[in-house]
């Protein structure tokens, strides 16, 4: 079945002229295919039930479908079943799907958006978002978001973050005091968001929350400003030195899933480098190095100021490749890690987390009859396609 999901599906999928950029992670945790879809984002993860045949309606929520599902399934079904339950236990969609988005976005231009680089991810700020809208059922999408970041710009972490479900707390519940950050996933009491924040991680999200509580304040002024929290994080003025990380092969199809698994590994990374200079911020940001004719992304991390200049790159080097070798089946592409100045950047990448002047994304429009649609709190930021009244050659908003 997995031959049918990462080649048959796949040829599928990339057959269509709306997606692009799909590449898969065949052996990582939560294996799966990552695409773009109309310029949006797309993870789909594998998972195998153990049926004869999968009905059309699935409820990933019925415990008759998981029943004896492998452990590495089990993890992929984990984030969809907790999707399905959110919907069910928010009071306000609408609200909830538009604070979303926004703090989403917040997440992008700051630089603590993602998983794989240690930061928060879709789900983990999906349940952030629900909580906040359960504890505030009537309040606006202005209030909403101010009320995000007051509430965990003070959390008291490694509290766990609790959706009320309705049903009595279990004595037996398992309590996540490990991770920096646990948030309970709201389909099961004995089950947390996978996360790969680490210490590094941790402190800027704590730091990027308070920064967005205190920039929230005078939210209800008529004349405030919504773009100076969306302001990109400037890494070029926030550090001197960065770790650069060069992933290049053949073809684009080759860099595609090689960049998928190096990514995830990135956190055996992240904690060398914490340990050896006390901090490190991975910007998620994949920059391309134009001077090179081979296809490559590049990576640069933001390396802690106030520590030594010197360190052996070429020791950590040794060690992320070691790691990286560790269970991938398919055939090693070029990767290099070097250490340069914030002199020696290059030019023609803009180092900051997204592009405040400029919020209009740019997408692929395939059918030319799709009135796109714009947010009503950013001026000019898509977010889908106006809905069809029942046309379904479209596609509807929201995407």
């Amino acid at each position: 079945m997995d031959e049918d999901f990462f080649i048959v599906l796949r040829n599928m999928l990339k057959s269509r002229p709306e997606v692009s950029d799909i590449h898969c992670v065949k052996d990582a945790k939560v294996p799966l295919m990552r695409f773009k879809f109309d310029g949006i984002s797309v993870d789909l993860p594998y998972a195998q039930l153990k049926l004869l045949v999968v009905p059309d309606n699935v409820d990933v929520l019925n415990p008759l479908f998981l029943r004896n599902i492998d452990e590495t399934s089990w993890k992929s079904l984990s984030g969809v079943r907790a999707n399905q339950r959110i919907l069910q236990l928010i009071p306000n969609l609408e609200n909830f799907q538009s604070m979303l988005r926004y703090v989403k976005l917040w997440g992008k231009r700051r630089g603590v958006y993602g998983n794989l680089n240690g930061f928060l991810g879709g789900v983990h700020l999906a349940i952030l978002a629900a909580y906040v809208c359960q504890n505030h059922p009537n309040a606006s999408v202005s209030i909403l978001i101010s009320s995000f970041f007051s509430t965990f710009a003070t959390w008291p972490w490694p509290t766990p973050v609790v959706l009320q479900d309705g049903t009595p707390s279990t004595a037996g519940a398992v309590i996540e005091t490990r991770s920096f950050m646990p948030i309970r996933l709201p389909c099961s009491p004995h089950e947390y968001c996978h996360s790969n924040i680490t210490k590094s991680t941790f402190y800027k999200i704590r730091a990027e929350f308070l920064r967005g509580h205190v920039s929230t304040k005078g939210i209800l002024n008529p004349d405030f400003n919504w773009n100076s929290i969306l302001e990109p994080f400037a890494y070029s003025k926030k550090y001197t030195r960065f770790v650069k990380i060069y992933l290049s092969a053949s073809d684009q199809d080759e860099l595609g899933d090689w960049v998928g698994w190096v990514k995830s590994r990135f956190r055996c990374l992240l904690l060398k480098l914490e340990g050896l200079q006390g901090f490190c911020d991975p910007n998620p940001t994949e920059y391309v190095d134009m001077d090179v004719s081979e296809p490559n992304v590049v990576f640069y991390w933001g390396l802690n100021p106030s520590k030594s200049s010197f360190m052996n790159i070429e020791l950590v080097e040794e060690d992320f490749l070691g790691n990286i070798y560790s269970g991938y089946h398919g055939i090693p592409r070029k990767i290099e890690l070097s250490i340069v100045q914030a002199s020696e950047l290059p030019n023609n990448a803009e180092f900051n987390s997204g592009n405040a002047k400029k919020t209009k994304a740019c997408w692929k429009i395939v059918n030319d009859r799709r009135i796109p649609a714009y947010s009503r709190y950013l001026p000019d930021y898509f977010v889908g396609y106006v809905a069809t009244n029942g046309d379904t050659r479209l596609p509807t908003s929201g995407a």
